[in-house]
């Protein structure tokens, strides 16, 4: 079994669209110990199920068994002759959620089946593998804090001895990525002012925040650029934001695409008030309490050599 850890985005900037399509990426990532669990069996076929969790595909679409398929490939082309596998998914990680859990389950179908296949690979190796199947599947891999550019596969530690803590939000339904970054490019095009469209996220401000120490330092880097086109497709979150501020968290921010929303507290018992008062704020469908940074996808009782 490989566990896997969710991520938030502390500081993300979106910058413009490239000629692959990908919009250019700064961001500082987060893993926290919110984790979907993977568990990988040789098959006589190719396989997939999450618990008739709704909005998991289970066809060769779902990431995890495409990270498989590439990395079967892979080794196919060095020579080895790997069996097909089935996967089943304890999901924790909110679908559609803007906290990379399908990235999640697919960096734990790597290191799962490396191990299963004795693939002798680095874990650089599967980096290289990751990247090809999502960009945020190389930061599942790693985990910690990390800063990631181009579209946000390549990643490098952020060294911090910092301990944040987080109340998240979860919504009732989830966004569709490529949506969030449409609406973003329209909202930008709709912008008379220039300067108002250029990425105010800022993640060399968060690494120093990080670096600092400084709680309430970290909270006022917290940025991303995609939360006004959130807002836009999802209204209701402008609401969850102000009501764990005044909950009295530090700072709130939406991760990643959305809909969640990453409320930076001060310490647990402050978030435990915080999750009580977001319960019954009417503004989510439901809270967890989190601390990061968390390891990335690791195997359960062993590791990979």
């Amino acid at each position: 079994m490989v566990r896997v850890p969710a991520k938030i985005n502390l500081a993300l900037a979106v910058g413009d669209v490239r000629v692959d399509g990908y919009h250019e990426l700064t961001t500082v990532f987060h893993a926290v110990d919110l984790y979907d669990e993977v568990t990988i069996r040789p098959s006589g076929s190719w396989s997939v199920r999450a618990g008739g969790v709704p909005g998991v595909p289970t066809t060769r679409s779902n990431l995890a068994l495409k990270a498989a398929m590439a990395l079967h490939a892979h080794l196919v082309r060095r020579g080895r002759r790997p069996g097909e596998v089935s996967i089943e998914i304890d999901k924790k990680i909110p679908v559609a959620g803007g906290m990379a859990g399908g990235s999640a389950d697919a960096a734990a179908a790597l290191v799962g089946c490396a191990a299963l296949w004795d693939a002798d690979l680095s874990r650089d190796d599967l980096i290289g593998i990751a990247a090809g199947i999502g960009s945020d599947v190389p930061f599942a891999l790693t985990g910690g804090t990390a800063l990631g550019t181009g579209r946000g596969e390549v990643v490098s530690p952020v060294l911090t001895r910092m301990t944040l803590t987080w109340v998240l939000a979860m919504a009732g339904s989830g966004l569709s990525t490529p949506e969030v970054f449409a609406e973003c490019d329209r909202l930008r095009a709709g912008v008379d002012d220039s300067a108002l469209s250029v990425p105010r996220a800022d993640a060399d401000a968060m690494v120093a925040a990080l670096r600092s120490g400084d709680v309430d330092e970290v909270g006022a880097a917290l940025a991303n650029d995609l939360q006004p086109a959130a807002f836009s497709l999802y209204p209701k979150l402008r609401r969850t934001v102000r009501a764990g501020v005044d909950a009295g968290a530090v700072a709130g921010v939406v991760s990643g695409s959305g809909p969640t929303v990453a409320l930076l507290c001060r310490d647990l018992p402050q978030a435990s008030d915080v999750a009580a008062a977001m319960s019954s704020s009417g503004t989510c469908e439901g809270v967890r309490v989190a601390s990061g940074p968390a390891h990335g996808a690791r195997l359960i009782g062993g590791s990979l050599r």
